[in-house]
């Protein structure tokens, strides 16, 4: 049995990156004052702009350091949801970093799925015209497990889960910036099937609130247990930190009482 605390930070993130990286430092601090060993922020984390924005995003390179530099000086794990690295196409990736408490990039991860959709409401997203997808998985290694490492859209994608689960996976990362109509229908749903079939714990940082152009975003970040119960939960537009005690025997538990990850079978398709 391996026990620890567990932090989400759920951010309103705007399009000051200077001011971003404040208001992430505080938060940070605070989870570390609570006891939380492990923090995790949402995506795009430090920068939040316009949909459609042809920019490039600023570097985050300052914003980078400052989250390793905390994580040594706290002796804790940060995950970065994500931030936008320029890539050799002239795109970004959009990356999510895990940085431990020596304040070194343990592992990092591209977001594979992108999301280019048209919403009821009009709101369009085309995250294809500035971003280059990921096409590797990714399992870190913590004090605590292994934790597979994805970003927001990807968590509509099982099988990626399923793959992460079955090469050992315990914990599952999925930082986010939910549009609101997507969110309210459909975000916590996800999320606890995600942990419900792979008998793992969910982490989900989530952005709230408006951003600039108007762009809306869900909250409600989540912290789901391998049985899918809720255990943490943030309020919708409130930015701050959630907590909670993680025990690992509870990956053990779940997944000895429904033991589907030893039942998956090779199969092909019949067409009539």
């Amino acid at each position: 049995m391996v026990q620890f605390t567990a932090a989400i930070i759920q951010l309103n993130s705007q399009d000051d990156i200077v001011d971003n990286i404040g208001i992430v430092e505080a938060y940070v601090r605070e989870a570390a004052d609570k006891g939380a060993v492990f923090i995790t922020l949402p995506e795009n984390t430090f920068y939040m702009s316009v949909p459609g924005q042809k920019a490039p995003p600023p570097s985050p390179r300052a914003a980078i350091a400052r989250c390793e530099t905390l994580a040594r000086e706290l002796k804790v794990w940060i995950l970065v949801g994500s931030v936008h690295m320029p890539s050799p196409s002239g795109q970004s990736w959009n990356r999510s970093l895990l940085i431990n408490d020596t304040g070194t990039i343990a592992a990092q991860y591209d977001k594979i799925h992108l999301f280019d959709v048209t919403l009821k409401n009009g709101e369009t997203y085309s995250e294809s015209a500035r971003i280059v997808g990921g096409n590797e998985a990714v399992i870190a290694h913590t004090p605590w497990g292994k934790l597979g490492m994805t970003v927001c859209y990807d968590v509509r994608f099982p099988h990626l889960y399923r793959t992460l689960a079955q090469a050992g996976a315990d914990f599952f990362c999925v930082p986010s910036a939910f549009t609101y109509p997507t969110g309210s229908a459909h975000w916590h749903t996800l999320l606890r099937a995600r942990a419900i079939e792979n008998g793992a714990f969910v982490f989900a940082p989530a952005q709230c609130g408006l951003h600039p152009g108007t762009r809306r975003t869900y909250g409600h970040s989540l912290i789901v247990a391998p049985w899918g119960e809720i255990i943490a939960e943030a309020e919708e537009s409130a930015p701050g930190v959630i907590i909670a005690a993680i025990d690992t025997d509870k990956i053990r538990e779940a997944r000895a009482m429904i033991p589907s990850l030893t039942h998956d079978r090779a199969y092909g398709i019949m067409s009539y």
